[in-house]
């Protein structure tokens, strides 16, 4: 199997000021590609960029970038034109979850959390999804989660989104076929990210991955080539198989006792930001 070589490439990621953002900024670096690095913190992406600049030689540039306001891909599909910066990759990183049942979510949040997860997600590969397939080397990975193949209870608009971003990556996977164009969506479990900082400690029990363990499954399937999806961490494939061998009812029942038993802090309403 031969690793990609993102050498003169310009790859976006989005959610790039910590956790498997950054952890995708510093691979993809490391193998060539020059970033674009998106977030709100403005202070954390201009610390990674030069990082990155001084340790792989790319060219990093930090755009600080609301993904909770509508339109944010047109935004910076205008921003980089006006920086000359054309690109040949896509990470869609950015996401958040509130946690909680949902007769107490606050309305205003989940307008938020669909418009970062879902509405501005698709914005952006709309908006760089031209230049990604006349790339004919282009990536876009779209950063679902585990979250997409079950139904959530206690999480629900969160897993809703997921099982939105898995089911749009595939179908444009098979849109891509034949254009160069590769076309990646990625679930991770449990990662040691602020997202379950959020929560506090322990509140999620289970075996956690690194960043760096998600993003080097990332990058090992786009190396093959093959998959529209892949799950990261070996027993979540046990979780992705469980819809096939139950009815529906009981995959809801299932995944609402493993999240009771799982979230210390299930019903409290917590946001947490990936």
């Amino acid at each position: 199997m031969r690793s990609i070589d993102f050498t003169g490439q310009t790859t976006i990621v989005t959610g790039a000021s910590s956790g498997i953002g950054a952890a995708f900024a510093r691979a993809l670096a490391g193998r060539g590609s020059d970033v674009v690095l998106v977030a709100r913190r403005r202070d954390r992406l201009e610390k990674l960029g030069a990082e990155l600049r001084e340790r792989y030689g790319v060219r990093a540039e930090p755009v600080a970038l609301d993904l909770s306001e509508p339109g944010a891909g047109r935004r910076l599909a205008a921003e980089l034109e006006r920086r000359g910066i054309a690109v040949d990759g896509l990470v869609n990183n950015a996401g958040f979850g509130t946690d909680g049942p949902f007769h107490a979510e606050d309305p205003g949040r989940l307008t938020d959390e669909i418009t970062v997860d879902v509405a501005n997600l698709v914005d952006l590969t709309r908006a760089f999804i031209g230049p990604l397939r006349a790339s004919g080397r282009g990536v876009l990975v779209n950063v679902a989660s585990m979250a997409a193949y079950t139904p959530m209870p206690g999480m629900a608009v969160y897993g809703a989104c997921k099982a939105f971003v898995l089911s749009f990556t595939e179908a444009l996977w098979h849109e891509a076929r034949g254009t160069g164009l590769r076309v990646l969506s990625l679930a991770p479990g449990l990662t040691r990210t602020e997202f379950f900082d959020g929560l506090g400690s322990g509140a999620y029990r289970g075996r956690y991955q690194t960043p760096e363990q998600v993003v080097a499954t990332a990058l090992r399937a786009l190396d093959r080539g093959r998959r529209p999806s892949v799950q990261s961490g070996r027993l979540n494939g046990l979780v992705v198989g469980l819809p096939r061998f139950t009815t529906r009812r009981r995959a809801v029942l299932i995944s609402g006792a493993i999240s009771a038993r799982s979230a210390g802090t299930a019903g409290t309403g917590t946001t947490v930001a990936a």
